[in-house]
């Protein structure tokens, strides 16, 4: 009888603590996009990035372990994804062109390396076909995964599309989808991703029209925001801004696709489909307002109209001319 060669024991996997900040950097620098507008990369003090406008558009946002994401659910290149396109996503809204990002990212020392570099392909497959560089950062140890993006953009000569430019008889057009990310959300958290992965993957890999916000700018739209954090909620800043109404069509005339795809993840929630796709945030489509008559850019969609406020009135958001019947508007960031 032969001798049973041993299994070898199983090595762990590589952490952030088995690794110098300068190897796990060599590492994640070959993986990130140029970028079309970059002069100087990543490797100096800071990097040198064009702006032919002479004027840079910039936002920033973070991403906190277990408040925005797990890692149980979310792969490095999931958050890598997400972080770059929730930050392209605010660029995009004010009618610019996003350029370059610069990343930090707080590490625990029991991460894995593999997640690291997941993370740098993850900001690579968002930025690198948008033609976005990832120019450099930053990194850090911590107790929990926390990630910063700060992005840059160029109008291209456009003034920037503010929130507060929407006038009374202006259309309300929507660019995106709706409640997808929400359904996903919760699906995770009742343990039925098996149900809707499609679903799932809008949560964890949403997909924004980037390309409409310039478009939106030169098809003249009069205010325009990134929906992280609601239809109804961000309407309400437009407005607000703008000191109109908006006065949403009803979700099924407006946004019967979206119901639909939502539909049976509700049903076996027991939850409300009209309700994620009025108050889910973070599906990052554009909300805008555009002069009555104005051809609207593919793909955006007429959705409502802003309608006269009195003259103490604050604005507001109205749906099919009544108030929302939701228990929520949206996302607050800090609500318990």
């Amino acid at each position: 009888m032969s001798a049973v060669t041993p299994e070898p024991p199983a090595r762990s996997p590589l952490t952030v603590s088995d690794v110098s900040e300068d190897d796990l950097l060599a590492l994640i620098f070959p993986l990130l996009p140029a970028g079309a507008d970059t002069v100087l990369g990543p490797g100096d003090d800071a990097a040198i990035v064009r702006a032919p406008d002479g004027r840079v558009v910039v936002s920033t946002d973070v991403l906190v372990e277990d408040r925005h994401f797990r890692r149980d659910w979310s792969s490095g290149e999931d958050v890598g994804w997400r972080a770059a396109v929730q930050n392209l996503a605010d660029i995009a809204a004010m009618g610019a062109r996003p350029t370059s990002v610069v990343v930090t990212l707080v590490a625990p020392g029991d991460l894995p390396v593999e997640w690291v570099t997941g993370f740098a392909r993850g900001l690579a497959a968002a930025c690198g076909p948008a033609g976005v560089g990832v120019v450099g950062g930053d990194l850090s140890g911590g107790d929990r995964v926390v990630v910063t993006v700060a992005v840059h953009g160029d109008l291209g000569g456009r003034a920037p599309v503010l929130r507060s430019g929407a006038r009374a008889g202006d259309v309300v057009a929507h660019a995106g989808v709706r409640g997808r990310s929400a359904a996903g959300l919760a699906l995770l958290l009742a343990g039925h991703a098996d149900a809707a992965p499609e679903l799932v993957r809008a949560y964890l890999r949403p997909d924004p029209p980037l390309a409409a916000g310039p478009a939106a700018a030169l098809a003249g739209a009069t205010a325009m925001l990134d929906v992280s954090d609601g239809l109804l909620r961000d309407a309400g800043r437009i407005a607000r801004a703008s000191g109109v109404v908006l006065d949403l069509d009803a979700v099924a005339t407006a946004l019967p696709d979206d119901l639909a795809a939502v539909g049976a993840a509700a049903a076996l929630l027991g939850a409300s489909a009209a309700e994620w796709v009025l108050t889910g945030g973070e599906d990052h489509g554009l909300l805008a307002t555009f002069p009555a008559g104005a051809d609207l850019p593919a793909p955006f969609r007429r959705i409502g109209r802003a309608r006269t406020v009195g003259p103490d009135a604050r604005g507001g958001v109205l749906v099919d001319g009544e108030p929302p019947a939701v228990g929520t508007t949206g996302w607050d960031h800090f609500a318990r």
